[in-house]
C-alpha cells in the first residue's frame, strides 16, 4: 500500500490525491466518527510520501471539517454534517414547539445572560443607535454523540430590548421547559408573527474558532434571525454561527404550477 492513492502521472498535487483517498475511506466506513487515524509518520509510510505532504492533507481535511486534531492525542474523524432544516424555521417546530431533530440529536446549553453593547447587525435590526445596551442570552449547541466527546456545533445569542423584558425571567440565567420564544410571548404579550433570515459566510472570530474547535481560516455560516410581531416590530434578534464545512442548508418547498395563459381575444363577454 506504499503508493496507494498516489498517481505520479496525474497533475493533481499528491496531498490532494491522498485527501481524496482518505475522504473515500472515511465515507465507506474504514474510520468511524470519533475514531483516530494513523499517525502522520505512519500515513507517510503508507503512502510513500514525506510527512509534510501528510500534514498538508490533514490540514486540508480539517478545513473541510472532516477531521479534528487534538493536541497530544492525534487526528480524529469529526463526524457527520449538521443539516440545517429551513434555516431558523425549525426553532418554531410544526406545532410551535421544539424542533424534534434538535431535541433528539443536540443539547442546548445556556452559557450567560446579561446586558451588553449589541453588535451593529443587531442594533440595525432593532432600529436603535450603534452600541445600544441590550439584553442577551448566549448559548452553545452540542452533539449528543457518545462515540466522541461532545462537539460544539453552534454558537448562538438572542437579543432583546431591555424595555420589553426588564425584570422578567428572560434576564435570569435559567432555562425554560419550553421554547424561548414562547416565554418571550408570555412576558411581552406580543406574538411572533413573521421572521426574516439573513445567511452569510465569513471567517470566525477568535472565540468562535475556539468554541467550534476549528481553524481561524475556515469559514463559518452565520445566520441573523429577526422575529417580528403582527405590527412588524422586532421582538427578538437571534444570531447563530455554525462551522461552514460541517453544515449543509436544506430547504424543501413547493414549485408553483403554471398558470393558464390569458386569452388575448376573449370574444363575447356577458355582463
Amino acid at each position: 500500500m506504499s503508493t496507494s492513492g498516489i498517481n505520479p502521472g496525474v497533475a493533481e498535487y499528491p496531498h490532494r490525491q491522498i485527501a481524496d483517498t482518505l475522504r473515500a475511506r472515511i465515507r465507506r466506513g474504514d474510520w468511524a466518527a470519533g475514531e483516530r487515524l494513523p499517525s502522520i509518520p505512519a500515513m507517510a509510510t503508507m503512502f510513500g510520501v514525506a510527512k509534510q505532504t501528510i500534514q498538508r492533507t490533514v490540514d486540508q481535511l480539517r478545513v473541510e471539517g472532516l477531521l479534528i486534531t487534538k493536541p497530544g492525542s492525534g487526528t480524529y474523524v469529526r463526524g457527520t454534517r449538521r443539516r440545517l432544516n429551513r434555516l431558523a424555521r425549525g426553532r418554531y417546530g410544526a406545532h410551535r414547539g421544539y424542533h424534534a431533530d434538535l431535541a433528539a440529536r443536540y443539547r442546548q446549553q445556556l452559557v450567560s445572560v446579561g446586558r451588553e453593547a449589541a453588535p451593529a447587525e443587531v442594533t440595525d435590526a432593532f432600529g436603535v443607535p450603534d452600541g445600544t445596551i441590550l439584553v442577551v442570552r448566549r448559548y452553545l449547541v452540542r452533539t449528543l454523540d457518545t462515540t466522541v466527546s461532545q462537539v460544539t456545533v453552534e454558537v448562538g445569542a438572542s437579543w432583546f430590548l431591555p424595555s420589553d423584558v426588564d425584570g422578567s425571567g428572560i434576564e435570569r440565567a435559567e432555562a425554560f421547559g419550553r421554547p424561548l420564544y414562547q416565554e418571550v410571548e408570555e412576558v411581552t404579550g406580543r406574538r411572533y408573527a413573521t421572521a426574516t433570515d439573513v445567511l452569510s459566510a465569513r471567517l470566525p472570530t477568535r472565540d468562535e474558532s475556539e468554541l467550534l474547535a476549528m481553524r481561524p481560516d475556515t469559514p463559518v455560516l452565520h445566520l441573523l434571525h429577526i422575529a417580528y410581531d403582527d405590527k412588524h416590530r422586532p421582538i427578538e434578534v437571534a444570531q447563530s454561527t455554525w462551522p461552514g464545512p460541517m453544515t449543509t442548508l436544506t430547504e424543501d418547498y413547493q414549485i408553483p404550477a403554471p398558470r393558464p395563459e390569458p386569452d388575448d381575444d376573449p370574444g363575447l363577454v356577458l355582463g
